[in-house]
C-alpha cells in the first residue's frame, strides 16, 4: 500500500497538513495540490479549527512541481487540467493559513507558501522560482505575488535568472514574517496558528479578508496575464527540451522556439 502524500493532525485549534512525499523533495503533483486543498477546506469548515499550518519536512517544504506530470502536457491539457485553479480555491479558504517552511522551497513550492498568509522559515530555508531553467515561468501566481513581496528588482533577478533567497534574506525583503532554528520552525508556525486561533473568529477572518484585499487588488488581472503566458510556453520546443533536460540530468540545449 502507497504511502499518502497528505498528512493532517490537529494541535490545540490549529489544523496541520503535511505534504508527504519526501523521496520527491515534496514535489506537487495533481494528486498533493487536490488533497492539499481538500484538507485546508475540511479544516476551514471546521469550527474546532481556527488557523491552519502548511508545511513539508526539515529538508524541503516543495522544491517545486511534478516535472514529470508537466513534461509533455499541451497549452490545451494545461488550460482545462484545472490544476492551477487549485491555488484560487486556497485563497478562498476564510481562516489564516501559515506555510512553516524549511529546506528547499522552489517554483511551485515557493507559489504554494506565497498563497498562505504568513510564512514561517526555518534557517536552512530557500526561496526561489526557478522555473526559466525549465524554459517556463512560474504559473500560479509566482511573479505576481512575488514581485509584491519583495519588489520588482528581486522579483526580476529571481523570475529571469534563477536566482535563491535564503530565509535571512527572505525576511529583510517581506516574504517572510520570522526566522526560527530549523528545530523551532514547525513549532513555531503552530504556536502562531494557536494565538491566532484564540482571537475572535470573525474578526480575524475580516482582517485577513481586508489585508490580502490591499495586496492584492489587481492581482487578479496580473495573474490571469500570468496564467495565460505559462499555458502558452507549453507550445514551445525550449518547454519540451527544458523538462526534458531536467529529468534525463543533462544540460538544455535552448531554441528560442
Amino acid at each position: 500500500m502507497s504511502e499518502p502524500v497528505i498528512l493532517t493532525e490537529t494541535h490545540n485549534r490549529a489544523g496541520l497538513i503535511r505534504i508527504n512525499r519526501p523521496k520527491q523533495r515534496n514535489a506537487l503533483n495533481g494528486a498533493v495540490m487536490t488533497q492539499l486543498v481538500e484538507a485546508a477546506e475540511r479544516f476551514d469548515a471546521d469550527p474546532n479549527i481556527g488557523a491552519i499550518v502548511i508545511t513539508g519536512d526539515e529538508a524541503a517544504f516543495a522544491a517545486g512541481a511534478d516535472i514529470a506530470e508537466m513534461k509533455d502536457a499541451t497549452t490545451v491539457e494545461m488550460m482545462t487540467s484545472g490544476r492551477i485553479e487549485l491555488w484560487d480555491r486556497l485563497r478562498r479558504v476564510k481562516k489564516p493559513i501559515i506555510a512553516a517552511v524549511s529546506g528547499w522551497c522552489l517554483g511551485g513550492g515557493n507559489e504554494l507558501a506565497m498563497a498562505c498568509d504568513m510564512i514561517v522559515a526555518s534557517e536552512t530555508a530557500t526561496f526561489g522560482q526557478p522555473e526559466i531553467n525549465l524554459g517556463v515561468i512560474p504559473g500560479a501566481g509566482g511573479t505576481q505575488r512575488l514581485t509584491r513581496a519583495v519588489g520588482k528588482s528581486i522579483a526580476m533577478e529571481m523570475v529571469l535568472n534563477g536566482r535563491f533567497l535564503s530565509a535571512k534574506e527572505a525576511l529583510h525583503y517581506g516574504l517572510v514574517c520570522r526566522v526560527v532554528p530549523v528545530e523551532n520552525y514547525l513549532t513555531s508556525a503552530l504556536e502562531l496558528a494557536n494565538e491566532i486561533a484564540a482571537r475572535a473568529p470573525l474578526a480575524v477572518q475580516f482582517g485577513k479578508q481586508m489585508v490580502n484585499r490591499a495586496f492584492e487588488t489587481v492581482l487578479a488581472d496580473g495573474i490571469a496575464d500570468e496564467r495565460a503566458a505559462f499555458y502558452l510556453l507549453f507550445s514551445t520546443n525550449d518547454q519540451k527540451e527544458g523538462m526534458a533536460a531536467f529529468l534525463e540530468k543533462r544540460k538544455p540545449n535552448w531554441q528560442g522556439k
